[in-house]
């Protein structure tokens, strides 16, 4: 028998929350559910969710800032986080993206596109976490994502989830052009939509983090590492 995998709600709304775990309980999920950020951290903390599903619209600590925290806590990084959201604006993406979610999934959801969106991204998880080796050394650069972090010349940089992910890929063969499509899809997942802008901005992010060296654009078509 498979484990029952487990997932967190958090919303300020308790219909929203009723309404999500009928639903996901109806496929066999084990589900957790938090009004505000401070009980998702504890919630998060307690269970170790395979999924966090998180309003971006919360008063105190909103979602963009939950998300922060919980990446920033070790036993919670590989957590999958798929912000549900109303909002639909760009710099409202590439923060949620920035802060470490994986996903957006916007307001109202039928039930069926929802549970959808859910698999994916829970056979998205599984994964990544399968076959990879543990640390990749480049030149100056060393990849560990056992402890999900990078280091420079023996120095730790500080990455966001989705900064990782993203040199993590373009590294994952040297010289190799990713074209644009398929880093939205490696990296961000098919069902996500984001623009162009989202991409730009975490190379951007990167380069200033790592060094203009490692990663080379291809004009009109994508970026490859080289090292």
């Amino acid at each position: 028998m498979s484990k029952r995998q487990k997932i967190l709600l958090v919303d300020d709304e308790q219909d929203i929350l009723e309404f999500l775990s009928y639903n996901l309980k109806k496929e066999n999920y084990i589900v957790y559910t938090a009004n505000n950020g401070k009980e998702a951290l504890t919630a998060a903390k307690k269970e170790i969710p395979d999924l966090i599903l998180l309003d971006v619209m919360m008063p105190g600590m909103d979602g963009v800032e939950t998300c922060r925290e919980i990446r920033e806590t070790p036993e919670l990084k590989n957590v999958m986080i798929a912000f549900l959201t109303a909002r639909s604006e760009d710099y409202s993406q590439i923060a949620g993206f920035d802060a470490g979610a994986d996903d957006y999934i916007n307001k109202p959801v039928k039930p069926r596109v929802l549970v959808s969106r859910i698999k994916a991204l829970l056979r998205r998880g599984m994964k990544a976490e399968a076959d990879k080796p543990d640390v990749a050394a480049f030149g100056g650069i060393k990849i560990d994502r056992e402890r999900y972090n990078v280091l420079k010349d023996g120095v730790e940089i500080n990455l966001a989830k989705k900064e990782f992910e993203l040199l993590e890929l373009l590294a994952s063969k040297p010289g190799k052009v990713f074209t644009r499509e398929v880093i939205l899809e490696q990296v961000w997942g098919g069902d996500v939509i984001v623009g162009d802008r989202t991409i730009d901005v975490h190379i951007r992010k990167l380069r200033e983090k790592i060094g203009e060296d490692y990663i080379k654009t291809i004009k009109g078509i994508g970026y490859k590492f080289e090292f």
